[in-house]
């Protein structure tokens, strides 16, 4: 994959992206250098804090579900098709002209993508952490609840939001719409499967909150991202942190750098990229260093040889329209 061959030096302590612009979400000089002097992860920094955690109001109560839902067999990460049903559909997409830019958008934005959000802080009472839920459930300390899950979740899904916003407009409407499709079909089964909640009624009522959070959150995270820093902490400070009165102001600081390390490296990745699902979330026990113009230009190298290879004919269902360049 691409996203493996952009962060070519991927470490626990350290990354360096190597991809090309395709726009500049905030990477203005004072975001540079903010990024040139981070020398702790944003996982280092919350860690680093001294100050001890006062709990708030909201209860830390686990997600212990009746049953947990298993992957659709078509979405799982390895699966592949027969290659008689993918030599049929080759022929499909060639005679009838699909465009698979916007095919794409349901498998990758509204499949690939959307897992990727909704593993960050995904967890089970019982269960083991992952290494990203250990960052919010036991770095941040925050409560290990459903409604946690989804401001998370929230948050990962507007960063996505951003960059589907700079391609051009009719794909990336279509990348949101699948993503935010996925996003309450998900809920409203976790919500029936998982919470045993067997009632339409209260489901559909459930909904309608999390659909008027969901648009309260990016309204605030747009307004933080055409401002600074201060208004972003702000809005993180009331959906994440739940505007709990005694926030650990460092832990604050260091929920901002995994922002700003995640609109960094989205501003860096091209539109065929991304459009491809050739883009992962920096881990918050991870680092970002700025670009320098050779690294740039390597990417550029890479991605033309990967994307459109010199002398080999790219088959149908990997043709796309989107810029390799921006």
């Amino acid at each position: 994959m691409l996203s493996r061959s952009i962060i070519a030096r991927r470490s626990v302590a350290s990354t360096r992206v190597f991809s090309r612009a395709a726009i500049r979400l905030n990477s203005n000089k004072a975001v540079v250098e903010e990024l040139e002097s981070s020398s702790k992860s944003p996982k280092d920094l919350a860690s680093s804090s001294t100050l001890p955690h006062i709990p708030g109001v909201t209860p830390n109560k686990d997600i212990d579900p009746k049953s947990k839902m298993e992957t659709p067999v078509l979405e799982k990460e390895r699966f592949e098709l027969p290659k008689w049903q993918k030599a049929v559909g080759e022929s499909f997409i060639s005679i009838f002209g699909v465009d698979m830019d916007k095919v794409r958008s349901g498998s990758v934005g509204g499949s690939k993508y959307y897992y990727m959000c909704k593993d960050q802080s995904l967890q089970f009472k019982n269960e083991d952490l992952s290494e990203t839920a250990k960052f919010w459930y036991e770095t941040l300390a925050l409560p290990r609840s459903f409604s946690q899950w989804f401001q998370i979740t929230s948050l990962h899904i507007w960063l996505l939001f951003v960059r589907m916003r700079a391609m051009p407009f009719k794909y990336g409407k279509s990348y949101q719409q699948k993503l935010v499709d996925r996003f309450f079909k998900d809920m409203e089964l976790r919500l029936s499967e998982e919470m045993n909640v067997l009632s339409g009624r209260i489901t559909d009522s459930y909904l309608k909150d999390f659909h008027s959070q969901l648009m309260g959150i990016v309204l605030s995270y747009d307004e933080a991202l055409a401002s600074n820093d201060a208004v972003l902490a702000a809005a993180l400070w009331r959906n994440i942190f739940n505007g709990e009165k005694n926030v650990d102001l460092v832990k604050l600081e260091a929920l901002v750098r995994y922002v700003r390390m995640q609109l960094y490296v989205l501003s860096k990745t091209s539109d065929r990229a991304f459009g491809f699902g050739d883009f992962v979330f920096v881990n918050p026990n991870e680092t970002v260093a700025p670009l320098t113009k050779e690294e740039e230009e390597q990417l550029k190298k890479v991605a033309k040889q990967i994307y459109e290879p010199e002398g080999v004919k790219v088959i149908p269902s990997k043709r796309s329209n989107l810029s390799i360049d921006e």
